[in-house]
């Protein structure tokens, strides 16, 4: 259920989002706290999404589309091998494109409650500019700002007025020329600054650095409380992660091996030195041949 603090756009998720390539059907993924199941669409959109804690507890969520919109998304909660009618919620989405596009979620209970409406406006550029929140007990407006300046884009949400949070995206070039991205994103609770992170990916989009700061209240400013690096193999999966904490510093590795060089779907994953793993078994659509007759 989207937070009550922050709220967003509807997400999808692709194959992508999983490291998978191809056109994959479906992927179980085996690890130390249980089992993942995906699904996928010809799209390559996810479809149906399965976390199982053990055999009689798990959760199900079923996404629905047309085309590339999402229509329908549905969390159902089993507990004890029974469905959990209570805590499963079920939302439901409109997409209005007769003036600006408009999308309007309803989340509801599997008892038929209304829980919450959300309406999303975007603007003629597509850009998300306003989330309006409503229930039993009032409603709540998010209002979204874009600004540029010297090159720099920052995206600014308001709560009732107040700032809830910004997104900053900067551009600059090292001393060999390439260009990297760096997303900074301060978080405020009631307007008043909490935390940050700095994001910095490289000119393939892939995040290099990872620095999470805390608001000191005696500075008035914030202070790096954690910071991470991370490096990519030849096939742009993550091979390296470097984690420091004060003088703490942790490293992991990422060790592969493939299904194959047709997919290049990685299916099993060690991460040292701990010797954690996760396995995968994947499924791929059949190809489709076209016979044209002569």
């Amino acid at each position: 259920m989207p937070s009550k603090i922050f709220t967003q756009e509807p997400q999808i998720f692709t194959l992508e989002d999983f490291d998978l390539r191809g056109t994959v059907k479906s992927c179980l993924v085996i690890t130390d706290y249980g089992k993942e199941e995906f699904e996928f669409n010809r799209e390559g959109l996810l479809t149906k999404n399965v976390t199982r804690y053990s055999d009689s507890d798990y959760n199900i969520t079923y996404y629905k589309y047309s085309g590339d919109q999402l229509m329908e998304k549905r969390d159902e909660i089993y507990l004890e091998g029974q469905f959990d009618k209570q805590t499963s919620i079920a939302h439901f989405y409109e997409v209005d494109t007769t003036a600006s596009k408009k999308v309007t979620e309803k989340i509801i209970s599997y008892d038929g409650e209304v829980l919450d409406i959300y309406e999303y406006s975007y603007n003629e550029d597509g850009n998300l500019i306003k989330i309006i929140r409503s229930n039993n007990e009032g409603f709540d407006e998010t209002s979204i700002e874009y600004t540029t300046y010297k090159g720099e884009t920052t995206i600014t949400y308001l709560l009732n007025g107040l700032v809830l949070k910004s997104i900053r995206t900067s551009y600059k070039k090292n001393r060999k020329g390439v260009k990297t991205k760096i997303v900074l994103t301060k978080v405020f609770i009631e307007g008043v600054p909490n935390r940050a992170e700095e994001m910095i990916y490289d000119s393939e989009n892939k995040l290099t650095s990872l620095k999470e700061f805390n608001y000191d209240e005696v500075k008035k400013s914030f202070v790096a409380s954690k910071s991470i690096n991370y490096s990519y193999d030849d096939t742009g999966l993550l091979s390296k992660e470097v984690e420091k904490i004060e003088k703490s510093v942790n490293t992991k590795e990422y060790i592969y091996q493939f299904d194959g060089e047709e997919h290049g779907n990685w299916v099993k994953k060690i991460i040292t030195p701990k010797n954690l793993f996760s396995t995968r078994s994947i499924k791929y659509y059949p190809d489709e041949t076209i016979e044209v007759e002569e």
